[in-house]
């Protein structure tokens, strides 16, 4: 589960948005890029017309042109999207470090970005979003991470593993007997989607609804092209799941229960508490990162192990703790659930040779990154046995994914049970379907086949 710096929130188009003024189409709640002709940027020698990052072949596998971009224009301001994208190792740690690459990108955007009319429409959304720390800067962001950390101690994680194993092993005992499955829909969606409710204390006969809300909760985020009305219908899910969290905090102000949303109401930092709002803005946050992020992880993860069987049968063949959390580290170098994050220069920033201007969007792609030959040996070979201490899959710095250990947990057991319940697990006859997304790096569909089965785990 990703967290209030969760890497999958930054402001990701499910498509590139169209030409012109008018963001309603697109990525009108959380940028201000907007594409050129969708036809433009191949690769070759001349880069002016930009580079179409979401061509269809590039959306499949974006590694060749990362690497290319990484090597010969490593700070590139894309005209495609009108924005900077930095791909080097180095630089991109440099620019998460560096305050003048500034979180702040709610605020800009609905100030400056927005006709009157669409301000006033979507005034509900941006109050609700800028309660999210990911859009903060210190010292807001400071204050919200102290008092949300309270609910991601180690301790506090550690508690979650038995009931991790056991949603995992229902859903793995429901799906054997069928024989294949869709990996996206059938498993990694439903089980941080269980396991996110279950921690805020979301009665069981109300978790069909946050998966209805999680949904309007994406066409928001990412955008509602071609489906007329479905963002004000999403807008409006999203007020009700605004009002059914404040629900459940004032609920747990007066009758405590061990869960998230009580210990986000303990928490204090001095004299200093969260306020309901910010409560359930963070709660929100969560919900979305909880889903988005687990579930590439584990989609991503399995797809890997597949492509490459070999490193399946080594994580097959060997128990422990340490080997499986080193199988996970190099998923999450090798393909992430995130490709890029996303700042805008608070003022104007030198980086190479380029001079980047006060304003412009700026996308730090962690997945060029990632696979950077000068820190990482033989960059484009998945091996679990790796253990890559230095990869940015999770960001680094202050907005270094706060729930990222929550996500590592999940992912870990998931793709564990699944190797191991399932031993003849293979790629279906239907190849997946990426989500044409530049922030999250995730599949809509993944289908798999194994040996029926009717044994439940021991």
């Amino acid at each position: 589960m990703s967290s209030a710096e969760s890497n999958l929130l930054e402001g990701d188009p499910r498509q590139a948005p169209a030409t012109g003024t008018d963001f309603s189409a697109g990525v009108d709640l959380l940028t201000a890029v907007h594409a050129t002709d969708p036809a433009a940027g191949t690769i070759g020698t001349d880069f002016s017309a930009g580079v179409d990052l979401l061509a269809p072949e590039r959306v499949a596998d974006p590694y060749p042109v990362f690497a290319e971009l990484r090597r010969r224009r490593p700070v590139f301001y894309n005209e495609h999207y009108r924005a900077w994208f930095i791909h080097r190792h180095d630089d991109l740690l440099a620019a998460l470090k560096d305050p003048r690459f500034s979180s702040d990108r709610i605020r800009p955007v609905f100030e400056h970005k927005l006709t009157d009319a669409q301000r006033t429409e979507r005034a509900p959304t941006y109050r609700i979003l800028g309660e999210w720390m990911v859009f903060r800067d210190p010292p807001d962001h400071t204050r919200l991470r102290k008092l949300v950390s309270r609910a991601f101690t180690p301790r506090a994680i550690s508690l979650w593993r038995t009931r991790i194993i056991e949603v995992v092993d229902s859903l793995i005992d429901e799906l054997a007997p069928r024989g294949r499955m869709d990996v996206i829909s059938d498993f990694a969606y439903p089980l941080p989607a269980v396991v996110i409710a279950e921690m805020m204390g979301v009665p069981p006969e109300d978790r069909d609804l946050f998966k209805d809300w999680s949904d309007d909760l994406m066409v928001l985020v990412f955008g509602a092209r071609g489906v007329e009305g479905r963002r004000l219908r999403a807008q409006n899910g999203l007020l009700e799941l605004s009002e059914y969290l404040g629900g459940l905090v004032r609920r747990f102000r007066s009758a405590p229960e061990e869960n998230l949303i009580h210990t986000l109401i303990r928490a204090q930092e001095g004299d200093d508490t969260l306020t309901d709002d910010e409560i359930v803005g963070t709660c929100i946050l969560l919900l979305f990162g909880g889903h988005e992020t687990t579930t590439n992880l584990i989609g991503n993860g399995l797809h890997a192990l597949l492509q490459n069987p070999d490193q399946l049968e080594r994580l097959r063949a060997h128990d422990g703790a340490d080997y499986l959390r080193a199988a996970t580290e190099e998923i999450l170098r090798f393909d992430g659930p995130s490709k890029m994050q996303v700042r805008m220069a608070a003022t104007d920033i030198e980086m190479g040779d380029q001079l980047i201007r006060r304003h412009d969007m700026v996308y730090l792609v962690q997945a060029a990154a990632n696979r950077d030959p000068d820190v990482f040996a033989e960059p484009d070979r998945f091996d679990i046995e790796r253990n890559p201490t230095d990869h940015v899959g999770f960001g680094f710095g202050l907005h270094y994914c706060l729930g990222a250990a929550v996500a590592r947990l999940e992912g870990s057991i998931a793709l564990d049970a699944l190797a191991r319940r399932l031993p003849d697990l293979r790629p279906g006859p239907e190849p997946p379907e990426w989500h044409p997304t530049l922030i999250s790096r995730g599949m809509s569909s993944f289908c798999v086949s194994y040996t029926p089965s009717e044994g439940a785990a021991a």
